[in-house]
């Protein structure tokens, strides 16, 4: 999958407070190894499973396993959902 960097941030930051914890728990992943597939660049988690590439918008990411980009995108979803709709 492709995706650019700042896309991955903009998922990123419409994740509600508390998603990285519960994507880490739900995978059984370290918090930190999360915080990184999301372009951190600190230890002592796993290292990112993606390859940048130049390009616009931060660069073009090729990500091999969406399996933290899917969590991270139904959470989203999930989170839009329980938001009650405005009363026309």
């Amino acid at each position: 999958m492709n995706i650019t960097f700042k896309e991955l941030r903009n998922i990123k930051h419409a994740l509600p407070t508390g998603s990285i914890r519960k994507i880490a728990q739900d995978l059984d992943l370290e918090e930190q190894t999360v915080r990184n597939f999301f372009g951190a660049k600190k230890t002592p988690g796993q290292n990112a499973k993606w390859h940048l590439q130049a390009g616009p918008d931060g660069g073009i990411l090729n990500i091999n396993d969406t399996t933290i980009l899917d969590r991270a995108k139904k959470i989203i979803v999930e989170s839009s959902s329980d938001v009650p709709q405005a009363l026309s």
